[in-house]
């Protein structure tokens, strides 16, 4: 027997606006990341720049996505569980925000050949990442009302995008589309987009002080000192056994399994697709990026609402087909003009679907098992999500053609938006009270 400390009951966050304006803020912190790392500038410039031609690199960067989706699936349950466990959940995004800080100002580092180095330094800030937003959406049931669950999960998506439209914009105008970039930096092997990594560093770091100050821990029920690890492997298992009594849960993370997998693809290669395909120079890529984070965050405002009002499952089936919809004409199309509009309205559906799938998710869960059900919830997201990247980097490889590779995006939304249909919200809330 598990040595019992001491025992808490398990009281949620209270509801205040400086709470949720303080949650929503981390979206606006983390953003910048996603956005000009992972999708637009550095992804463009490894695969340009730093790697000897673009198939390679596209193929390289696909590789370096699929180490990631492994180390998050595998490791977002256990560690979920533990944070259930301890009630710590502010220190595992402090350490998550930390790490992912850290490897991405060292990612300012790697010059034009050394490849295997930028990929060592963005896998690993890639990993933590994402290991942050497993317990920093684990916070959600927490702070937001039930009736309320969908828009507050909207306003933080929102915000990001807004956190990644400015940090864009000051990316541009610092270091972009200057001849003098700011702070003394040169455009000698390119410095100065690869200070943009500096740039990313020290806003996650700034805007997730909020967070840090004003969102509070929840102390667990129980509290175990000893034999914590113990105790969180078999508080893991038995999550996975009674996630079975929660079969709704259960149909939905399946079918997030595959939708998200064309979400991560889509958002690892736009960029990538962008300069290759359509011959997209950095400028145009800064303003194609600034567009659809504007779209993006538009989208996640207005389809918040709807949430709360037709449900999370109705909206994530709107917006899976407004991303088959767009995506197919991205891929089909020979026009700047008509890749630009479809653009745009895969940004406006991307939004909303991330919003609605942690909103959804946090009507399902049971009260004091958030984060072992948000880290199941990263496994979903993660678990395939190398299949994603790495079919698109072969199918690039094997048939020198971006578009073909591209087409994996529209298949993974069509399984998936399949798997939804035998979602029932009403159930899954229901068992999910209870509980």
């Amino acid at each position: 027997m598990w040595k019992q400390e001491k025992e808490k009951i398990r009281p949620r966050n209270p509801t205040s606006s400086r709470s949720i304006a303080a949650w929503c803020f981390y979206d606006f912190a983390n953003s910048p990341f996603n956005t000009l790392v992972v999708t637009f500038i550095y992804a463009s410039y490894f695969t340009q720049i730093i790697a000897p031609d673009p198939v390679s690199g596209t193929s390289y960067w696909a590789r370096a996505l699929t180490v990631t989706a492994l180390a998050v699936a595998f490791l977002s349950p256990p560690l979920g569980a533990m944070a259930d466990h301890t009630g710590y959940r502010k220190l595992f995004i402090l350490v998550g925000t930390a790490g992912c800080s850290l490897f991405c100002a060292l990612l300012y580092l790697p010059t034009p050949g050394q490849v295997f180095q930028a990929l060592f330094w963005f896998t690993l800030a890639n990993i933590f990442f994402e290991l942050a937003c497993v317990f920093y959406n684990a916070f959600l049931p927490d702070i937001a009302p039930k009736e309320r669950i969908g828009r507050i999960s909207g306003y933080g998506w929102a915000l990001g995008y807004l956190g990644g439209l400015s940090a864009m914009g000051l990316a541009f105008v610092a270091f972009v589309d200057t001849p003098t970039p700011w702070f003394g930096f040169t455009r000698e092997n390119g410095s100065n987009i690869r200070a943009t990594n500096l740039l990313v560093t020290l806003w996650f770091i700034t805007f997730s002080l909020p967070t840090f100050l004003w969102v509070k821990d929840v102390q667990p029920r129980v509290f175990r000192r000893s034999g914590l690890l113990a105790n969180s492997f078999g508080q893991l298992f038995n999550t996975y056994m009674e996630v079975r009594r929660y079969r709704e849960v259960t149909r939905f993370l399946l079918a997030r399994l595959l939708y998200n997998d064309g979400l991560v693809t889509i958002f690892a290669f736009g960029g990538i697709y962008a300069t290759g395909t359509f011959g997209f120079d950095f400028r145009e890529l800064m303003l194609f990026g600034v567009v659809l984070n504007i779209a993006a965050g538009i989208g996640s405002f207005a389809l918040g609402f709807m949430d709360d009002y037709v449900g999370g499952k109705q909206t994530l089936e709107i917006s899976l087909w407004g991303l088959i919809l767009s995506a197919t004409i991205a891929i089909l199309t020979d026009s700047h003009l008509v890749f630009w509009g479809a653009s745009v309205l895969v940004g406006f559906f991307s939004g909303p679907n991330q919003a609605a799938s942690r909103s959804l998710l946090g009507r399902f869960v049971p009260s004091g098992k958030e984060n072992e059900f948000y880290g199941l919830f990263a496994f979903s997201g993660k678990a395939t999500a190398f299949l994603g990247p790495l079919l698109l980097g072969e199918l690039t490889r094997l048939f020198a053609s971006q578009r073909v590779g591209m087409v994996v995006v529209v298949l993974f939304f069509i399984s998936g938006l399949w798997l939804l249909k035998s979602v029932d919200e009403k159930k899954g809330q229901l068992a999910a009270s209870h509980s």
